[in-house]
Order: C-alpha cells, then sequence, then structure tokens
C-alpha cells in the first residue's frame, strides 16, 4: 500500500509525527504513528487530551550537589532519556548544551517531539539523586551527587502573555567544544524574564529567528509550568494523586550504583539492572508512575 505521507507532513498537526515516520525502519511503530497521524485528522483525537498530554516537551536537566560528579550524572540523565526517545520513535535535538570541564552537562536542554511523550516522562521532573564510588575515588567512599530534571509541556494554549517590555534579549555567537566559536554571525539567542528572572537561551539553530522563536516557546512553557505550580502549591490537599506533578526541589528518585538499585520515593517502590535504565528502558519506572496516578 502506498502512504500519502505529503499529507501529513503539510499538516502542522502531524507535521512532527510525519518526520517521525520517516525516520523510523520498524514496521510495526510506523503503522502505529500512521494510525494516530489519521486519528488526529479526523477529530479522533479530542482538543482538551492534546492541550492535557501534549505531544512535544522541553527536557531540562541541571547539575545540582556534587561538582563535576553531579555534572556526569547530568549527563548520564540526558542520555537515558535520549536513549528512551529513541527507542519510543520520538524526535530529540539539543536546543542548549553548557558542558563541564569532565564533558558532563552543567546543565542541558532538548526539545521531544512524539504520540505520548509529556504523558509518559511528565513525572520525571524533580531532583534525581546518584550514589556511587567515582572513578578518581582512591579511598573508596561514596559519593551522593543530584541533578534536577524538569519536564516542560509546549502547548498550543497558554495563559501566560509576555509583552516586548517583559523581556530582555541579548545574542551571542553560538560556541563550540572548548569555548571555540562555531558561527562568524551572533545567532545563539538568550531571553531574560525581568520580573521572575528566568532566563532562556538557544544556540542550536543555525539562524537568530529559529533560535528566537525556540527561546520565546521554552520562556513561555517555564512560566506557565512556574503558574502550574503556584496552583498545585494552592490546592496540594485536594491532589488525589499519589505521584502529583513534582515540584522540582523535590527529591523524586535514588540511583545507588552499589546496590545496583534505583527507588523512586514518591512511589517508594524499587527497581534493579540500573545499566539497562540508564540504556533508555524506563518503561518499568513509567507503567509504575502512570498506574499508581491512577490510584
Amino acid at each position: 500500500m502506498t502512504i500519502d505521507i505529503e499529507k501529513y507532513k503539510s499538516n502542522p498537526k502531524t507535521a512532527y509525527l510525519a518526520k517521525t515516520y520517516l525516520e523510523l525502519h520498524d514496521e510495526e511503530s510506523k503503522q502505529m504513528i500512521l494510525e494516530e497521524m489519521d486519528k488526529i485528522l479526523s477529530g479522533g483525537v479530542s482538543e482538551g487530551e492534546d492541550e492535557k498530554y501534549p505531544n512535544e516537551i522541553i527536557l531540562e536537566v541541571r547539575a545540582g550537589a556534587g561538582g563535576e560528579e553531579a555534572a556526569l550524572f547530568a549527563k548520564k540523565l540526558a542520555d537515558m532519556y535520549t536513549r528512551y526517545a529513541v527507542l519510543q520513535g520520538w524526535s530529540i535535538r539539543p536546543v542548549d548544551e553548557s558542558l563541564s570541564s569532565l564533558g558532563g552537562y552543567k546543565e542541558a536542554s532538548f526539545e521531544i517531539h512524539g504520540l505520548g511523550v509529556y504523558r509518559k516522562l511528565r513525572f520525571e521532573t524533580g531532583v534525581h539523586r546518584i550514589q556511587r564510588v567515582p572513578d578518581t575515588e582512591k579511598s573508596g567512599r561514596v559519593h551522593t551527587s543530584t541533578a534536577s530534571v524538569a519536564i516542560l509541556p509546549i502547548r498550543k494554549k497558554t495563559t501566560i502573555e509576555i509583552k516586548p517590555t517583559d523581556i530582555e534579549i541579548e545574542t551571542s555567537r553560538s560556541g563550540g567544544a572548548g569555548g571555540q566559536n562555531v558561527n562568524k554571525v551572533e545567532t545563539a539567542v538568550r531571553i531574560i524574564h525581568k520580573a521572575t528572572g528566568i532566563d532562556v537561551r538557544s544556540t542550536s539553530q543555525r539562524n537568530q529567528l529559529k533560535n528566537r522563536e525556540m527561546a520565546m516557546s521554552i520562556l513561555l512553557a517555564k512560566l506557565q509550568a512556574k503558574h502550574d505550580e503556584e496552583e498545585d502549591a494552592k490546592h496540594s490537599a485536594d491532589r488525589k494523586s499519589q505521584v502529583g506533578t513534582a515540584d522540582r526541589s523535590e527529591k523524586i528518585r535514588t540511583y545507588n550504583i552499589l546496590q545496583d538499585r534505583i527507588t523512586d520515593h514518591r512511589i517508594k517502590e524499587n527497581w534493579h539492572n540500573i545499566e539497562k535504565i540508564f540504556q533508555g528502558y524506563l518503561d518499568p519506572i513509567v507503567e509504575a508512575l502512570e498506574k499508581a496516578d491512577k490510584v
């Protein structure tokens, strides 16, 4: 059967899925995406459902306590989510990366498109902790370091309005490894929201306009997330979900390397085979959190 992929590529509602479809080689996954695109175009996905669980997010990881070890852990988490995205058939691309001296992430952000991306990853927001003996530790002491993760849904509708007077925009050259300038023109964009102090960067696009659009999209998502967190805090006593929407300062999970054990503190459940999970096999954790949320 010949697939008219152009009709999906030209429709804004299915363009991102069409891109994923073309990148996949697994016929079963391609068929699932094809069915979803047809469902979207036929109006089978309600607007409310699409708004609640959008198929586009910004993933942010940031090193916390622990110096270089924390930055290496942040990189390990980013790699884990990247591999999970690939296994899910989602598309992922970097937005901005700040590397430590050992190649870890001081902070990094990624744009992920794909069916079910926010539904599956929404409970990853919060502080992740790792306990391990670093390669540089000669006495064999266990070190604890942390990294924070934020899952920011990109919604088509938002209650947030940003006026030109609310922000400051800075441009610079996109830097390469070792601080080398890979562009001779100022394509990187940084936007600062004056009232909150929130600042965002986009450096991955090849021209300033696209980086500016991406940075504005991330800023809107961050401001909406901040608003939603404040609203959740007001009604926290009314929460029925065991998992909830974690605050970014809440410690949600510990990865204990020596004991080969991952513990999610919200649902008090453990998993083993850490290295396989770090390779992107997150489904057992994702499914357990979704199940707990429905209780």
